[in-house]
């Protein structure tokens, strides 16, 4: 037993304490060194991983399978560490610094949502007022797989300003034909093409309408705004319906309604879902161990 030949042991135990309380701070860390909510699953996932490759190394001695779940930590590791480089190359920078205190502060250059949410009604505003012709998809909840679109369009991962999307709308650009896609506060592309919605609309609605129906009947987490290029009315678009004509000040109400909700979001990556997944499934089976338990003391 664990606590056989106690204090005799007790070297032992001080050690097996230790390793674990530095395992948790370091988790701890990471998820303060990342400070993404979609990170926090995958940590979670990561630390299932670490626990079930401990207890069958050196509780179960098998061996095969602990070989397979070295490698596989070690996959999941360097895959955060590709996603998340710009955080862990801050982090060498302060370490090398001595100023590890930055950490434990808010960062005040995060993009506020308010703020996102201003720059795009600015633009869409200044749009409509000109009928120039823009299409706008953005994720609200869980993350969009970008194979629903017909063509994904040209990568940009900017940062969102309206100068960039009335930019990007011009009929002079290269990019204007297609919509945009939005990610928190990020244009993850331009130009991507959406499916056609096959329903019978007005005479009213043109292509970018009936690519902004399409694409939200397919998909329920994301809203499209449209701009007419006719008439320059906004149009919202959600669960394959259309609210339209909107204000510039309406749309800031029903986007500040859409996005204001603090939302968990998953990741894409192949390696990152299978962490997420063993996340959820291992808290749920410490969750039914603690009930089991629980229930029998009561007995």
């Amino acid at each position: 037993m664990f606590w056989s030949g106690f204090p005799d042991n007790l070297p032992f135990v001080l050690r097996q304490l230790l390793d674990i309380a530095l395992l948790s701070f370091s988790f701890y860390f990471i998820s303060i060194l990342i400070k993404e909510r979609r990170a926090q699953r995958m940590i979670r996932g990561l630390l299932i991983l670490i626990i079930i490759l401990f207890l069958s190394d050196r509780v179960f001695k098998l061996t095969l399978f602990s070989f397979f779940l070295e490698r596989l930590v070690i996959i999941c590791s360097l895959s955060m560490a590709v996603i998340f480089q710009s955080d862990f190359r801050r982090f060498l920078e302060l370490l090398g610094k001595g100023d590890l205190g930055q950490f434990f502060e808010s960062n005040p250059h995060l993009p506020k949502e308010d703020t996102v949410i201003d720059e795009i009604v600015d633009a869409i505003k200044e749009l409509s007022q000109n009928r120039t012709g823009a299409l706008i998809i953005i994720e609200t909840f869980n993350t969009i797989e970008e194979r629903i679109f017909l063509n994904p369009g040209v990568k940009l991962n900017a940062e969102i300003s309206k100068e960039l999307l009335q930019t990007i709308f011009q009929t002079k650009t290269l990019l204007h034909d297609g919509a945009v896609f939005i990610r928190g506060s990020e244009i993850v592309s331009a130009s991507v093409i959406l499916p056609l919605s096959d329903r019978t609309a007005s005479r009213q609605l043109g292509t970018r309408h009936r690519a902004a129906m399409g694409i939200t009947e397919r998909v329920e987490n994301c809203i499209c705004i449209v701009v007419s290029e006719e008439t320059g009315s906004i149009s919202l678009g959600e669960k394959g319906v259309l609210n339209r004509p909107l204000t510039s000040t309406k749309l800031k109400e029903l986007l500040e309604e859409k996005l204001s909700k603090p939302q968990e979001r998953e990741v894409v990556t192949g390696v990152t879902r299978l962490s997420k997944k063993l996340g959820f499934k291992g808290l749920n089976m410490v969750k039914s161990i603690l009930k089991l338990d629980s229930g029998k003391s009561r007995k």
